[in-house]
């Protein structure tokens, strides 16, 4: 048997990522897919609900445990009741990530409903006027805020995210505080990815520099991780996490995306490594319609790829850092966007490097 056989065997299919929709509500300036906006007027598509059945049909031979519901907006689906239903029956833990605008107590109740839910609703300030500057539409704040009491409501505990960026980073200590107040079980603090939209906030300057990030995550995951009353999360590279941090309680995490077992459904019914999909060609490989789900997790050959060669054949820094087994090169979408290397290093830590602020201690020694 090859070593890329052995590798598929390894690697059973345990989550599924539905990008549902192809538009958004909202016109996030700092959205690493940058999803069509929707107006209120505008009529939603999305993935056919009677697909959504067949593939978790099809995946559940190969090993799912979990599905993850995206988009775009996924809450703006026309089908979202029905595809939670599915989960429901099919006793699927479902996690959730939503801008939270759209989530009415019929929702809220809907996901509470399924297994082992888990919802993820972005904020981006403790305030409107950054939070809409950050969303780009009005009055994304107040709903945002109405949505997650619907879901507390219903005996949800959301994770608050907040991306951080130059114009929002003094509010990460309120930020914390609001979540408190409104029932939140944790707050993760998020980079800005430099691809699609981000990639234009990079360009702009209105992202942070990355030493200033590293010192903004040892202040998160010690300070205020000490004195707040719900879990912190700071989403830096596992090179830059306290070893104490980094297998903490659930919520905390490695920060990576576990890419070995995992395979995105893009919003019209394709395969995909994940939502990067939408706008890198190179890592889309077929399409649900017309593929089966074993064949294309079998034999796509940027899959097979990864599994025979990660951690391994990764370059750069990520080649010599120690948690590279853990950290898989964190985010190898993001990587291939910028380089079109499936092997080039993380944009995050290589900075860090460049700039000095990478640390050593993680690092394997160049004459070993």
């Amino acid at each position: 048997m090859s070593e890329a056989s052995r590798a598929d065997e390894r690697h059973p299919l345990r989550q599924l990522y539905f990008y549902l929709t192809e538009g958004c509500n909202l016109c996030c300036r700092h959205c690493w897919i940058g999803p069509k906006h929707l107006s209120a007027a505008d009529r939603p598509t999305g993935l056919d609900v009677r697909l959504v059945r067949s593939i978790i049909d099809q995946a559940k031979p190969l090993g799912l445990s979990g599905v993850k519901l995206t988009g775009g907006e996924p809450l703006l689906h026309p089908g979202i009741l029905d595809i939670l239903e599915i989960l429901r029956a099919g006793n699927l833990p479902v996690n959730v990530e939503t801008n939270g605008t759209l989530c009415t107590p019929e929702l809220a109740r809907a996901l509470a409903g399924c297994s082992s839910p888990s919802v993820a609703v972005s904020l981006d300030a403790p305030d409107a006027e950054t939070h809409d500057w950050m969303r780009g539409v009005r009055g994304a704040f107040a709903s945002a805020l109405k949505g997650i009491r619907n879901m507390v409501g219903a005996g949800l505990k959301p994770q608050i995210i907040m991306s951080v960026v130059r114009r929002n980073r003094d509010g990460m200590r309120a930020l914390v505080h609001l979540a408190e107040s409104l029932g939140a079980a944790s707050v993760k603090f998020n980079l800005v990815q430099p691809s699609v939209r981000g990639e234009q906030m990079h360009r702009a300057g209105e992202t942070l520099p990355v030493p200033e990030l590293v010192e903004l995550g040892k202040w998160a995951e010690s300070a205020l991780a000490a004195e707040a009353r719900v879990r912190i999360h700071f989403s830096h590279p596992p090179a830059f996490m306290p070893l104490s941090r980094m297998f903490a309680e659930e919520g905390a995490g490695c920060g990576t995306c576990g890419i070995l077992s995992i395979l995105g459904v893009l919003s019209d019914g394709s395969y995909a490594l994940c939502g990067i999909g939408e706008s890198v060609a190179d890592l889309v490989f077929g399409h649900a319609g017309e593929d089966r789900l074993e064949a294309v997790w079998r034999t796509s050959p940027v899959l097979r790829e990864l599994r025979a060669g990660l951690p391994g054949r990764l370059e750069g820094v990520c080649a010599r850092c120690l948690m590279k087994h853990v950290c898989l090169g964190s985010c190898i979408a993001q990587n291939y966007y910028i380089s079109g290397n499936l092997w080039s290093s993380n944009w995050f830590c290589e900075e860090a490097k460049a700039r000095g602020v990478f640390p050593e201690s993680r690092l394997i020694p160049e004459s070993a």
